[in-house]
């Protein structure tokens, strides 16, 4: 049962992570950097200059190539782990490690509740929830965790740009003093319509494919 559920688990996170990678690059870059008037004006640059978008398995990598606006820096998640190591040695790939944690420790934990409360309100008692209930379930639980999740994401991207010619931060403290001394309590929000608009259709999904798998994997007994 637990190899089960991991299986699902990875299968229906890496359709959601497919669905959602587009909008997160751009989330990034407008976190990250001050070039871009918005949402669609990021896109269209984005788009312009690099066609198609970039993938990459680790969160700091990740950003990293998101980050750049040519490939004169990095060519690749392989080169940008070799520079990073050259440049910053180790503790470079750990860059943003302690914000990430702060993003992501709470938020996990807050991650099911509203889905469960949303697919309960869904669904009729003694019944199976339905595709809609689910879907909505979890899109509602993406968008409620993002909203919590959105100000440390800020810090997070800057810290992780911070060694690719961004500003210099000091930690976590620093860059947050710095970020709402420059730019006022707005700065922490910034992406935050990009993580929302991200957030439903990803987790929509990833829940949908998890509870459809599982039921494949153990159906109901009869």
């Amino acid at each position: 049962m637990p190899f089960l559920e991991f299986i699902a688990g990875s299968i229906s996170g890496a359709v959601g992570l497919a669905v959602g990678h587009p909008l997160d690059t751009v989330k990034v870059r407008l976190q990250a950097q001050s070039v871009y008037k918005g949402i669609f004006h990021c896109m269209a640059k984005t788009y312009s200059n690099e066609g198609v978008f970039i993938t990459a398995p680790v969160d700091l990598v990740k950003v990293r190539l998101q980050g750049q606006t040519t490939a004169d820096r990095y060519r690749g998640p392989i080169h940008c782990v070799a520079v990073i190591l050259k440049k910053e040695g180790p503790r470079g790939l750990f860059r943003g490690g302690l914000a990430l944690a702060l993003r992501d420790i709470p938020c996990y934990g807050l991650y099911f509740l509203p889905y469960e409360v949303t697919r309960k309100a869904l669904t009729e008692s003694g019944k199976e929830p339905g595709t809609l209930a689910i879907l909505m379930a979890g899109g509602v639980a993406g968008v409620v965790t993002w909203a919590f999740a959105t100000p440390m994401d800020v810090v997070k991207a800057r810290l992780q740009m911070s060694g690719a010619g961004g500003r210099e931060y000091r930690g976590v403290l620093h860059c947050m003093r710095a970020s709402f001394r420059e730019e006022g309590v707005r700065v922490f929000f910034k992406g935050l319509l990009l993580n929302s608009l991200r957030a439903f259709p990803v987790n929509a999904v990833t829940f949908l494919s998890y509870e459809s798998l599982m039921r494949i994997f153990c159906p109901p007994m009869r």
